[in-house]
């Protein structure tokens, strides 16, 4: 079928729906909602779909649109369930169980006929988190079945008014209700409370006299102080006091009316910096290796099982500063320091990584030298894993890999990915040419005209797809609570591999074929030459790109592309 996704942004459900539904021969295509009704009425005219289904909406759609043609709403709540803040609800409330509904457009939101529901379980991570994993996995699984049904014909989609469908109406979450009480609130409280808004709004809240929205938040079993005081930083974080104990807030964003230059969301020490002119928090180093019983946050753990060593890390929104570059190179070098067979990279969930940090280069002083910067320190982490010869190394991808982390993951020696992972390998979406070694290792893993195919059309690729082009070796079918343990099962069984021994010198081996052939240096000093190019030129694309991404302004677009600005994390 011609099915047309209509969306607010090419978000992570987006560019997952666009991929898998592609995968399963449907003619895809896209139009954002931001710039209003006229663009989706004008793409529906153009290309006269068969089916149009909407994944995320922030506004409705065209009244016309949905009375002349089956248009399909992705609702992140059980089948009943109305109002905008589904998924908030269920965080703060502390749902066990949830779902998604795949239901009608009609007159009234999320009051249409169900074509297909799916439950998930609810884990104690932050909404974005569980949006991007349990409730995507659902909601690929509702649509798929919802469009197999529009399809075939002969269904029939259930009433709302029916008996078994019980309505519950959820009003907006507003910022009154997520205040927290600093002087009263439990952790658990404040931990729920901060999970539910972790990626968007965040929570309002006041620090150093300034308004500031706190996003995210990580329970810490030691400092103490006097509630709601700041204690300490780690790794770009601030620890803050509760009633009883403590948490970790990863990033602050400024009130837009609070005349900070940089309203978006970047590292919270960093905006605390920004504001203080004397010294700042004391800092509060975490172990590489924590103790099991330390209940804590750190953005990058090392723990050894056996002959495999597991370098976790895992950065907000997958973006990757030049401090946290830097600080995973010197923890991926002191794991090569263990006596392991296999090394293992990634995290235990969600996101593995998106490459260099667009917030933090659009608020530095000098944006074009931050973000130079940035990409040699992110080049330095990618050259020494390709330069490892004396261990396999994985790259195991629990959630999305986008441009530069995508190269970064291709660098490993083998590629295990979740199932339904999203992967743009790719940087023209943001007006780059690209490095990270891309030019050696996406040819060496798909063919050189592949590779040209991949970086100039700029498409998401379902885990299935990288699988069968070569992106990805191996496929681990397992929900997101399970894939790490699965990871470490199947990375033990890879170091006890009688045939290990001769691995490690076939790939080391290669390495020096390849080095004589084209020393690693050469490919990294053209890439650089054509990004110095770009970020130095301030006429340039990408410094435009860049700050739309950053600052959300609105794209819009009806070609299966996800336009520059759209929010691709």
């Amino acid at each position: 079928m011609d099915i047309l996704l209509v969306a607010s942004a090419f978000n992570s459900l987006s560019q997952r729906l666009y991929a898998e539904l592609s995968d399963h021969g449907h003619q895809v295509d896209v139009v954002l909602a931001a710039h209003g009704p006229d663009p989706v009425r004008a793409a529906v005219r153009e290309l006269r779909p068969d089916l149009i289904v909407a994944p995320m909406l922030k506004t409705a759609l065209p009244e016309d649109v949905w009375r002349e043609h089956t248009c399909l709403i992705v609702h992140p709540g059980p089948p009943g369930d109305r109002g905008p803040s589904s998924l908030d609800w269920a965080v703060s409330g502390r749902a066990e169980r949830w779902g998604v509904t795949v239901l009608q457009a009609e007159a009234v939101m999320d009051a249409g006929a169900i074509w297909a529901a799916e439950p998930f379980p609810v884990p104690p991570v932050g909404k974005s988190d569980l949006y991007r994993n349990e409730a995507s996995d659902a909601a690929v699984t509702a649509v798929l079945t919802a469009v197999r049904r529009y399809a075939e014909g002969a269904h029939k989609p259930l009433a709302q008014t029916d008996e078994s469908v019980t309505v519950v109406r959820r009003d907006v979450m507003r910022q009154e209700r997520r205040r927290i009480d600093w002087e009263r609130d439990d952790t658990e409280t404040v931990l729920r409370t901060l999970r539910g808004a972790d990626s968007q709004p965040g929570v309002l809240d006041e620090l150093l006299g300034h308004e500031v929205f706190l996003h995210g938040g990580h329970p810490e079993d030691r400092l103490r102080g006097r509630p709601g005081a700041l204690l300490a930083q780690r790794a770009g974080a601030v620890c803050r006091a509760t009633r009883d104990g403590a948490v970790w807030i990863p990033e602050l964003r400024p009130r837009k009316n609070s005349g900070d230059p940089a309203p978006f969301r970047r590292p919270a020490a960093c905006v605390l910096a920004s504001w203080q002119a004397g010294p700042g928090l004391p800092e509060d180093p975490a172990p590489l290796e924590l103790p099991p019983e330390r209940r804590t946050w750190t953005d990058i753990r090392y723990r050894q099982q056996g002959d495999v060593g597991f370098l976790a890390f895992s950065f907000p929104g997958g973006a990757m500063s030049t401090g946290q570059c830097r600080r995973l190179l010197a923890a991926y070098k002191e794991a090569l320091s263990r006596p392991t067979r296999v090394l293992v990279l990634g995290g235990p969930r969600d996101f593995f990584s998106n490459g260099i940090h667009l917030n933090v280069i659009e608020a530095a002083p000098d944006p074009a030298q931050e973000s130079w910067t940035n990409l040699n320190a992110m080049d330095d982490l990618v050259e020494a894993v390709l330069r490892t010869t004396d261990r396999l190394v994985v790259a195991a991808l629990a959630g999305n890999a986008a441009a530069g982390g995508a190269m970064l993951a291709l660098a490993a020696d083998q590629v295990w990915c979740r199932t339904g992972v999203v992967l743009n390998p790719h940087y023209r979406r943001m007006g780059l040419y690209g490095s990270e070694f891309w030019t050696y290792t996406l040819p060496r893993r798909v063919g050189t005209e592949r590779a040209g195919r991949l970086t100039a059309e700029a498409l998401p690729v379902s885990s299935a797809t990288a699988r069968r082009i070569g992106l990805v070796d191996r496929l681990v079918p397992a929900t997101p609570q399970d894939f790490a343990a699965e990871v470490g099962r199947l990375a033990t069984d890879l170091a006890a591999t009688a045939g290990l021994d001769r691995l490690l010198a076939e790939k080391a081996a290669a390495r020096t074929a390849d080095e004589r052939q084209r020393p690693l240096a050469r490919y990294r000093e053209d890439e650089l030459a054509r990004m110095h190019a770009l970020f130095f030129d301030p006429e340039a694309p990408y410094h435009a790109l860049r700050s739309a991404f950053v600052r959300k302004t609105p794209g819009g677009s009806h070609r299966p592309l996800a336009p520059a600005g759209g929010d691709l994390r």
